[in-house]
């Protein structure tokens, strides 16, 4: 039986978190916040992007923010961009994969996001804007 890290089994009723792997003892953990120059490659990849793909931000900056502090986490965590905004049973899995590292494959085939960061101009929550600062992020999610 493969046992993850996050398994947990009962054995005389007593739940017993099952041992962790050698990749997994040698994960980096994620510091309480990301680094600021994560957070700043994720902001102009996020610009950048919007620009090449036609999409704008939510006119609610503060999903913007939240979302690109999510990656920015993710990119020093995982070493890159996995969604933030999901679910993952394993997220070091997930990163390796791919699919789900942003732009995932969803927004590059069909334009979707899950995450709201970028949004095509028809969608209800996008704002006008293809550009958010670095001062904005920090005061979006400061209070977090």
């Amino acid at each position: 039986m493969n046992l993850q890290a996050s398994s947990v089994h009962a054995i005389g009723g007593a739940p017993m978190v099952a041992p962790r792997t050698r990749f997994q003892r040698h994960l980096v953990r994620a510091k309480a916040e990301p680094s600021e120059k994560s957070v700043e490659i994720m902001r102009k990849f996020s610009e950048q992007y919007a620009r090449r793909s036609g999409t704008y931000f939510c006119v609610d900056k503060g999903v913007t923010s939240v979302v690109i502090k999510g990656l920015a986490d993710h990119k020093d965590s995982l070493g890159a961009p996995l969604c933030p905004c999901r679910h993952y049973d394993d997220k070091a899995a997930e990163a390796s994969q791919g699919f789900w590292n942003c732009p995932c494959v969803p927004m590059r085939e069909r334009k979707e996001c899950h995450c709201m960061l970028f949004l095509t101009p028809d969608n209800d929550f996008a704002g006008d804007e293809q550009t958010i600062s670095l001062e904005e992020i920090k005061e979006s999610t400061g209070k977090m």
